[in-house]
């Protein structure tokens, strides 16, 4: 069964590469991150210079060191920052299964880069991680995430947790999304 213990694997597609995110990716990924088409959509706190951006991928890193999180950078096909995904936290024994997180430049949309990225990560939760299930947690009303996860990743939508988070602006819902290892056939990687 895979452990991180710090070591963030190098995962190769097509046209993407996950790579960990370092201090040199974070000036791209602040600026997908406070986008004004991305930052609705994320469960994180709001960042104000590149500088906290870096802060956050450090602790990031300190959080992979102790198997409590995964998270990559997304490369396309030029080498460049297009975005991130990774595992925000996973449960091996006695549940097998881990929570996705994801977002993407908006000048990547429609290009099919997330579903390639997200096809390698999943793949190494089945295999590498011995996920059984792999849980995704959406605002309602976000119908890019929605699309990726359901029509091209084949997860099922198993219903709205109701004000399941607290936000600065008040308690939100979201959906739950899932996809078992048996399901998971269909996937190109």
């Amino acid at each position: 069964m895979y452990v991180c213990g710090g070591v963030i694997p190098e995962l190769s597609g097509r046209r993407v590469q996950l790579r960990a995110m370092a201090a040199g990716h974070a000036e791209a990924l602040f600026e997908i991150w406070r986008h004004p088409e991305v930052a609705p959509w994320l469960d994180a706190p709001e960042l104000s210079t590149a500088e906290e951006a870096e802060s956050l991928i450090a602790l990031l890193a300190q959080l992979a060191r102790e198997d409590e999180s995964l998270r990559w950078s997304i490369l396309g096909p030029e080498g460049e920052v297009i975005g991130s995904c990774g595992y925000n936290n996973w449960q091996l024994q006695g549940a097998y299964r881990g929570e996705i997180g994801f977002e993407l430049a908006p000048a990547a949309w429609g290009q099919g880069y997330m579903r390639e990225a997200l096809e390698l990560m999943l793949d190494f939760g089945f295999r590498s991680m011995g996920l059984n299930r792999i849980e995704a947690l959406c605002h309602p009303g976000n119908n890019r995430a929605e699309k990726v996860l359901v029509a091209g990743l084949g997860f099922r939508q198993e219903g709205l947790l109701r004000q399941y988070r607290h936000t600065p602006s008040g308690y939100q819902d979201v959906m739950i999304y899932s996809l078992l290892h048996g399901e998971s056939a269909g996937l190109r990687t």
